[in-house]
């Protein structure tokens, strides 16, 4: 019987260890990756479905899908316990005083059930101060899911979900999206 042709000398050198290695990581981290990567080029990774949501925030303020029109808002699910996600709030607040006056609105939906003496707490020590509500199931699912934090989901004026990444690099692959969507004023305010 003859050895199959993928097990040839030829192919049987490229089968090492290191390469198997790299093959599984970049099939792991390729999905998770590309999102980032199309946010960075313009190639959309949201639904387009425009999210219907009704928070208060830790301050009692209520905000909805349509108080909210008109502005471009990005919306992190986070928690105290996620590392990444303290990791990314000083550049979440960075984002939100460089471009609220152009009409970025950043909210921040803790899903922590410590309750909210606690995650004030920790925005406080922080010095956060974009809008914060703490969010149940409902919330995530009204966003299509969650599927690990942080995620960061980015609407456009009208309310569409136009990005949507997983993991702390939400910033930095976020930002060239963030002005492409200020400078497009269709559904801003007049």
């Amino acid at each position: 019987m003859s050895e199959p042709t993928f097990l040839t000398p030829r192919w049987r050198r490229w089968i090492t260890p290191a390469n198997v290695i790299t093959l599984l990581v970049v099939l792991f981290l390729g999905p998770r990756l590309l999102p980032h990567v199309g946010a960075l080029v313009g190639v959309e990774s949201g639904d387009h479905q425009r999210p219907s949501f009704s928070v208060t925030t830790l301050d009692a303020q209520p905000v909805t899908d349509s108080t909210l029109r008109g502005h471009v808002v990005l919306v992190n699910f986070w928690a105290t316990w996620c590392l990444p996600c303290r990791a990314e709030m000083p550049l979440l607040q960075a984002m939100a005083n460089r471009h609220g006056q152009e009409g970025l609105v950043v909210l921040g939906l803790s899903v922590d059930r410590t309750g909210p003496d606690a995650v004030t707490a920790f925005l406080r020590q922080r010095t956060i101060t974009y809008p914060v509500a703490i969010v149940g199931r409902d919330i995530e699912t009204a966003f299509g899911g969650v599927q690990g934090y942080p995620t960061s989901v980015l609407l456009d004026r009208t309310g569409r979900v136009r990005y949507k990444v997983v993991g702390p690099l939400a910033m930095a692959s976020l930002e060239p999206a963030v002005r492409r969507l200020l400078r497009d004023t269709t559904g801003a305010p007049r």
